[in-house]
């Protein structure tokens, strides 16, 4: 479900709105220019449709009222980000313009003084976002900058109808905005599958003594070096890179070890096949290996036989075309990005993902030297926190939302929903970090309780597929049971509901001792415990409180 949002401004913004409330919920404003009178009042119209996301478009002239004296628009921006700051709400997401200085009399400032302006809205933007972690910056510099004033702006419309921007810019403040509003909601993809030869550098690696690679610091060899720049911020927002390349495996990696060009180290991959096996098989061994669908890979390849091999044998994967020039190559990644990977906020969990997915290689090393799988759970000394959920609300929401396989209900929600969740005193909200003698697997599992009942209800119960497997759930289970039980209640009712990504806990209220209450439509499963009953469960693991 698309959420209802809002478009703020101090200029017309009437033709956007139009745009918009063809494929949106949207609330069509009264005028521009009041954006905070409507945000602060709680009688307003804006309050009243209650939007989940904001966007706050503001021309930085306007709001200055012009006055570009240094003090002047120090004290006019501390004002304004003042107010709008009493007028947040914590459950709701917020998406406020960058600065982009414009006016007649622009062009007449010293660079140096407008720079100061522009910095001046920035750093009240940044400092904002810190104590706010439901304010997103929306990138309205960028949108201008690609077009060019010329293009972005029109004097003529400003005159007419205080409408600032030209009729291609406004259409694509729609499109961006209709871009943002949808982040929140959607699943990205996790993984980058990556060719090598031609693909990120130019050349075959087993014949560089007599083809030189392109890959450097000019030409061509830059065009590759830059594409293995955007690969390698990907990487640091969270995107997982693996190999799937033909090639001897030894030539390759002492390419990608040793060559002064290569952006990308072998560290900055969580998995490779480089070998001469068709790639689908390998395709599917990196799955396996990374415990993920199919569904969340990206495959790119120069290679139109290879594209068009995994499109077919593998229709789950996605397989974006490739240019055909390699000046071409860095600008078709940052839009692959964007298609597929990017998110409406970056935790501290997804820029430490490949990182853990190496953790896990080491944890496979060591099941495999174990006698015995009760004998690796012990070597792992996996220590597990409750965390408060209020301090890692985006990281909740984001769990909930993306987790498929162990999912009990697969419910997803709006930032502002489990904002009130976390606050209900109905509710009760578990959240945990799992880490082990390799390292810190973030938060990765939690539980939603609703005491309104005679018995509380689990309505959530979710688990990151990086620490499926583990018996961490039996961990979380008896964890929340002893909790409830603590407070007086004397049992908790559990519910299943089916989808074509949860098998793997289909039977999980069955293996905690659950007995079954009755069976739910499209297959679904309602569960009781009595906790004087509950059977005795093994696990490994070492529950504690958050410092």
């Amino acid at each position: 479900m698309k959420p209802r949002i809002a478009l703020l401004s101090n200029v017309n913004m009437s033709f956007v709105v139009r745009l918009l409330e063809k494929e949106w919920e949207i609330y069509r404003g009264e005028g521009y220019g009041n954006e905070l009178g409507l945000m602060l009042d709680p009688g307003s119209s804006y309050r009243r449709f209650d939007p989940q996301i904001t966007f706050l478009i503001l021309d930085l002239m306007e709001l200055l009222e012009h006055e570009t004296g240094p003090k002047e628009s120090a004290a006019r921006i501390r004002e304004w980000f003042g107010l709008l700051e009493g007028a947040l709400d914590p459950g709701k997401l917020y998406y406020l313009s960058d600065a982009y200085l414009w006016g007649p009399e622009a062009g007449l400032l010293e660079p140096a003084a407008r720079q100061r302006l522009e910095g001046q809205w920035m750093e009240a933007l940044l400092g904002l976002g810190e104590v706010h972690p439901n304010v997103r910056i929306f990138p309205y510099r960028d949108l201008i900058c690609r077009m060019g004033e010329g293009a972005a702006f029109s004097l003529k419309t400003w005159y007419m109808g205080k409408i600032l921007h030209s009729g291609e810019a406004q259409r694509r403040l729609a499109q961006e905005l209709a871009y943002r509003a949808q982040l929140p909601g959607r699943v990205p993809k996790k993984v980058l599958l990556l060719d090598l030869d031609n693909t990120l550098w130019g050349g075959l690696a087993g014949e560089r003594d007599v083809s030189p690679i392109a890959l450097s610091q000019e030409g061509e060899g830059l065009a590759y070096k830059n594409l293995q720049r955007v690969i390698r911020r990907m990487q640091e927002t969270g995107v997982l890179l693996a190999i799937v390349s033909k090639n001897n495996e030894e030539d390759a990696l002492e390419l990608i070890r040793e060559h002064p060009h290569m952006v990308l180290r072998p560290e900055d991959f969580a998995a490779w096949r480089i070998n001469w096996e068709p790639k689908d098989r390998n395709i599917l061994e990196i799955a396996g290996e990374l415990n993920l669908g199919e569904d969340s890979f990206v495959f790119w390849d120069d290679s139109p036989a290879e594209r068009e091999l995994v499109r077919q044998r593998l229709p789950q994967v996605t397989v974006p075309e490739f240019p055909e020039r390699p000046e071409d190559l860095a600008g078709a990644m940052t839009e692959i990005y964007r298609m597929y990977f990017e998110k409406d906020i970056v935790t501290g969990e997804d820029r430490e993902k490949t990182r853990q997915y190496a953790q896990n290689a080491a944890r496979n090393r060591l099941q495999s030297t174990a006698g015995d799988y009760e004998e690796y759970l012990r070597r792992l000394q996996i220590r597990i926190t409750r965390v408060d959920p209020a301090r890692h609300l985006d990281r909740l929401v984001q769990l909930v939302n993306k987790t498929n396989q162990f999912n009990l209900t697969t419910r997803r929600y709006q930032r502002e929903e489990m904002q009130k969740i976390v606050e209900e005193n109905t509710k009760r909200v578990y959240l945990y970090r799992v880490e082990d003698c390799f390292g810190d697997n973030g938060v990765t599992g939690a539980l939603i309780v609703d005491l309104s009942g005679e018995l509380p209800m689990v309505e959530e119960f979710v688990l990151s597929c990086r620490v499926m497997g583990r018996r961490i759930e039996y961990a979380l289970a008896q964890d929340v049971e002893r909790d409830l039980q603590a407070a007086g209640y004397p049992g908790a009712v559990g519910r299943y509901l089916p989808t074509p990504r949860n098998k793997p806990v289909e039977e999980l209220y069955e293996k905690l001792g659950y007995r079954l209450l009755r069976e739910l439509p499209q297959g679904g499963k309602e569960y009781e415990i009595r906790f004087s009953d509950r059977p005795p469960r093994q696990y490994f693991a070492q529950i504690l409180e958050e410092p």
